[in-house]
């Protein structure tokens, strides 16, 4: 057989591999992680194979051709400093490009000792988002505020859920929110203010604890009621939350509810920095699809 490196499509098998390698690097992925980001873009996940042999993959996500992220890349430890990582990771960024519009830009949070490199791709560094992680082990009693709810997000039109998040995220993201709000295992909630939606919340159940993601709001009020009702869902934690620093409203946050600081990625991008509301993300959805 071959001992050449090959660049193709992963098979779904592969993406739960996959998966299982970002478990063992400390990524913590949710337990359905996989079979969402699978059902939200299949062409999405580029494998490298030598002799047969699976040995690094990564995401290309195509956001309706609108918005790409480039994300999920691993290469097996056994298999780095051979320059096989950067024939995957270049060859994964030329096929997103060919999957996008012209002139569409691309997203993707980096762990910092390769932000020099990504830059030499061309990525050009946006701000810092930093993980945090809280002990929940007991009941956090949800703020009360007169003129707004938290209730279950299927209570709003589907559509109305889409417009806000498209305000937060650089393009409509219909086939991703239809499954990331009703996975099994997790909690998706939204604040009702005059019978509209000032924000939104989801807590998922991980390797290890929980993880918000997103938590999108229209101000630090908002915010907070959602972070104490999906806290409430990860009784036992720890939950984590991975918050943008270039949102001051997010860092106090996480500074009022007694999160520690864990890990963080540089938020780069290929092409013009999209335009959306930094100031209601307290927190992205994911490291991996954006």
């Amino acid at each position: 057989m071959s001992n050449q490196l090959v660049i193709r499509n992963m098979t779904r098998p592969e993406l739960d591999e996959l998966v299982d390698w970002a478990a063992r690097e400390g990524w913590n992925p949710g337990l359905h992680d996989a079979e969402l980001f699978w059902a939200t873009d299949p062409a999405a996940f580029i494998a490298a194979s030598r002799g047969g042999e699976l040995i690094g993959g990564g995401a290309i996500t195509s956001y309706n051709g609108e918005f790409g992220f480039m994300g999920f890349f691993i290469v097996r430890p056994e298999y780095r400093g051979q320059g096989l990582g950067n024939t995957l990771w270049h060859a994964r960024r030329e096929r997103l490009l060919a999957r996008l519009r012209p002139g569409s830009s691309i997203g993707m949070d980096g762990v910092f000792a390769m932000q020099d490199y990504y830059a030499k791709g061309g990525f050009v560094f946006s701000h810092r988002n930093m993980r945090f992680r809280a002990e929940i082990t007991k009941r956090t009693a949800p703020s009360q505020v007169d003129d707004q709810d938290i209730v279950p997000v299927a209570s709003f039109p589907f559509a109305e859920l889409v417009d806000y998040d498209r305000s937060c995220f650089p393009a409509a993201r219909e086939t991703f929110l239809s499954g990331w709000i009703a996975q099994a295992d997790a909690l998706a909630v939204g604040c009702q203010r005059a019978s509209r939606l000032s924000g939104y919340g989801v807590v998922r159940r991980c390797r290890e604890g929980y993880k918000i993601g997103p938590l999108f709001a229209d101000d630090a009020l908002a915010a907070n009621a959602l972070y104490a009702r999906l806290a409430e869902f990860a009784q036992g934690g720890p939950l984590f939350l991975d918050a943008p620093e270039n949102n001051p409203a997010a860092m106090a946050l996480v500074r009022q509810q007694g999160m520690t600081e864990v890990f963080g990625c540089a938020r780069m991008y290929l092409g013009p920095p999209p335009a959306i509301a930094h100031e209601r993300v307290f927190g992205v959805t994911t490291f991996e699809l954006g």
